[in-house]
């Protein structure tokens, strides 16, 4: 007797379960973007117990007859497609028409529908696969489905549902989701009877971001818009400053539908590149519309990944958009100081900001900090040994902190030998001096090998070679990637068994250990070779040039070194960030500092 048997429907059903229904987020996801088939303009859900207990969708769509309600729970019965041709130019969210032949085999399902030209609705019920008969009754135009006790016949499923907070919290993703990309539907969530959000149509697509996630999000956006050869792309993304320790804020979309896509992430990550720290993620709403037939949705059940035909033009069409955009504009980070707790108490000698401005801009005119006569303390009229010392000590911190002469034009103050302030039209600017030498040293370098036709740094002779020990990995790293060394102008030669000479440095980094660089590059080539391209790589091993070169937090700068670090963040591009994508410039508005001071 033979051992393979066909297995009966509702058990074909089940498994194709497995596929498209993992959690009650993704019977919420499938019921909604049916809705939005459907023509919906209005969609209400609710949910018990996390989708547990009970998944509700109601929708004001076109309805389903009573043929259609009879046909509508068969594995794959769908009105979505006619011909195979139509796989090829699929304009809708759902097309397989397994969402609800797979929801109605692992719970108990009652689905109510009424056309607008009809009198009455009809209603069917389904418990795991086991269908009552369609009966007429009363209902409102539009489509209700009721889901109730997830896999209740399936404890093996079951076991593997989290806490009703956890389920919550993918259903509202996925309702986040469906929101970003259809403004013009108005939604509403309700969990356990208690409204989480209900949706205005029309209010486009900040306004959700502002009721989905925050007015501070939404307030930051920027927007931007190409299109070429039949792709538009609309993006709203956020500064650098305003990025995130995961990549959860980045939302994708095609033609309406959420998408999972590496290629697309990879594109604003190196769009951002430079500009951001490398752990962190940007805020980005994307949103592609392109043909149908230009690429191909039926790649899973899930239907959130897609294959492009033309990737390139994607990649470097959303790389080219972003990066010009964030290379364009000021991102020197604006400080928000926190809101006093306290409305501010007028007094007669409250100046107003022209009088600040006036105050500052002379402080910071004054030929010497030093001038005794302006600032120290008259030590005889102190009696008490007490308030002496007090004194004294107040008297060093001053000279400490502000001994440094500061001449015309001069217009700046280097505080704990670190940081520079300086002030501009508005406030002033806190000037973190190792990260912007950093930049200016990176983009010195970037344009030395653009300059010159050979793709190469100048490099000077040792007087004296320097040797080190290498281990065969080393070593072996070290001939793959000597065309690398090459170019930045450092040549190694072998001195003895697993010891090698350095013979040339680049000249530019006169001031950096050899050896020591030599050894941290080494690192950062065992890392990446192999792993990103060697343009990547190179740029890669600038950074780390730049970042030995530049000044140190804590050295000490002469009036002429600073003077030439502010004309040279003048003069560069990009000086906001530096290139590991720390910000080099915080600003301070004089409109901040009088909130805080109850000026206004």
């Amino acid at each position: 007797m033979g051992q393979i048997k066909v297995l009966d429907q509702n058990m074909v059903n089940m498994i194709a379960a497995g596929e498209v229904i993992e959690r009650p987020a993704s019977v919420v996801k499938e019921l909604v973007e049916n809705s939005l088939d459907a023509g919906a303009t209005q969609i209400t859900i609710h949910i018990e117990d996390g989708g547990k207990k009970l998944i509700r969708v109601i929708d004001n769509g076109c309805g389903m007859d009573r043929e259609d309600l009879a046909v509508a729970f068969e594995p794959h019965a769908t009105s979505k497609l006619k011909t195979t041709a139509d796989l090829l130019n699929i304009s809708t969210m759902g097309f397989r028409g397994e969402a609800l032949a797979s929801i109605g085999s692992v719970a108990q399902v009652v689905l109510t529908s009424r056309c607008p030209d009809a009198i009455e609705g009809y209603k069917i019920e389904i418990d795991c696969g086991s269908r009552e008969e369609i009966k007429p009754c009363s209902a409102d135009k539009g489509t209700t489905v009721e889901v109730r006790n997830l896999f209740y016949k399936l404890p093996a499923r079951k076991k593997f549902l989290r806490t009703a907070n956890t389920e919550m919290t993918h259903i509202t993703e996925q309702f986040t989701r469906i929101a970003l990309a259809h403004t013009d539907i108005s939604m509403a969530l309700f969990h356990n009877d208690r409204e989480l959000y209900r949706l205005a149509d029309g209010n486009g697509i900040k306004e959700r971001v502002r009721s989905l996630f925050s007015a501070e999000i939404a307030g930051s956006l920027l927007e931007l818009h190409s299109s070429e050869r039949d792709l538009e792309v609309s993006a709203l993304l956020c500064k650098p400053e305003n990025n995130r320790s995961s990549a959860k804020f980045q939302y994708f979309f095609l033609n309406g539908r959420f998408i999972r896509d590496k290629f697309l992430a990879h594109a604003v990550k190196e769009a951002y590149r430079g500009l951001i720290e490398p752990n962190k993620y940007p805020i980005i709403f994307l949103f592609l519309q392109m043909p149908p037939q230009n690429f191909d949705v039926n790649v899973h059940p899930t239907k959130t990944e897609v294959r492009f035909d033309n990737s390139n033009l994607v990649y470097s069409q959303i790389l080219s958009l972003i990066r010009e955009k964030l290379l364009s504009m000021d991102l020197d980070v604006q400080v928000k100081l926190p809101k006093t707790g306290s409305e501010p108490v007028p007094t007669q000698d409250s100046g107003t900001r022209d009088q600040i401005t006036s105050a500052m801009a002379s402080f910071f005119n004054k030929n010497k900090y030093a001038d005794s006569a302006q600032r120290r303390f008259d030590f005889s009229k102190i009696t008490k040994s007490s308030d002496l010392a007090v004194a004294k000590q107040r008297e060093h911190f001053y000279d400490e902190t502000v001994s440094q002469d500061i001449t015309e034009p001069q217009r700046y103050l280097q505080i704990h030998d670190s940081y520079i302030i300086t002030q501009n039209e508005d406030g002033f600017l806190i000037i973190d001096q190792h990260a912007l030498h950093e930049r200016i040293i990176y983009e010195d370098l970037c344009r030395r090998f653009a300059s010159d036709g050979a793709g190469k740094l100048e490099s000077q002779k040792l007087l004296i070679p320097e040797s080190f020990e290498l281990t065969d990995t080393q070593i072996q790293i070290l001939e793959e990637n000597k065309g690398l060394l090459e170019r930045i102008g450092i040549e190694l030669e072998p001195f003895g068994p697993g010891i090698w000479a350095l013979q040339a440095f680049p000249s530019l980094l006169r001031n950096v250990k050899p050896v020591e660089f030599v050894m941290e590059m080494l690192d950062i080539l065992m890392e990446t070779t192999g792993k990103i391209d060697s343009e990547r790589l190179l740029h890669k091993v600038l950074d780390l040039a730049a970042c030995k070169a530049a000044v140190k937090a804590g050295q000490k700068l002469t009036p002429a070194e600073v003077d030439q670090l502010l004309a040279d963040k003048q003069a560069i591009e990009r000086a906001s960030r530096c290139p590991h994508g720390r910000p080099t410039t915080i600003k301070f508005s004089l409109a901040e500092l009088e909130k805080q001071f109850k000026r206004t």
